[in-house]
């Protein structure tokens, strides 16, 4: 079943939720809610305050490269999907620009924002938060272990 398309309308009341990536910091606990939350879900806590992720960088915690993907990826093949640790927040999204071959647990990633569709009927260009290599960082950050995802015909 194919997506429905957002309107222009529904969009600009929706655009707050739209083209960031926000985590919430308890100010009791310390501790980072991803997705935000109104509570905390460590203490309970209402005392948060609004945390960007976008432009921050983490690590790669873990991977998985999906060589069997359904017919609208295709083009995508090989599908990576990474969780990465970025200020406390574990974040699982796809990844971009990177060879599988070159991926490895604990390297420097940051999430960016990539356009996913644009065949929307009103024009409006979809983009969601992937994740990518942080640029001129190399592997440095972690263990750099090869190997710390799962290859599989999942």
């Amino acid at each position: 079943m194919p997506l429905r398309p957002l309107s222009p309308a529904k969009l600009w009341r929706r655009r707050l939720q739209h083209y960031r990536l926000e985590a919430a910091r308890c100010r009791d606990c310390g501790k980072t809610i991803y997705p935000p939350r109104p509570r905390c879900p460590y203490c309970g806590s209402r005392n948060l305050e609004k945390l960007s992720l976008l432009g921050k960088k983490g690590k790669l915690v873990t991977y998985t490269v999906e060589y069997t993907v359904p017919a609208g990826f295709r083009e995508q093949a090989p599908l990576v999907i990474g969780i990465a640790e970025i200020e406390g927040a574990r974040i699982l999204a796809s990844m971009t620009d990177v060879d599988p071959e070159e991926l490895r647990t604990g390297m420097c990633v940051e999430p960016v924002l990539r356009r996913i569709r644009s065949t929307d009927p009103y024009g409006v260009i979809a983009y969601a938060v992937k994740l990518r290599p942080c640029l001129g960082a190399g592997h440095e950050g972690g263990e750099g272990e090869a190997g710390g995802g799962s290859k599989g015909d999942s």
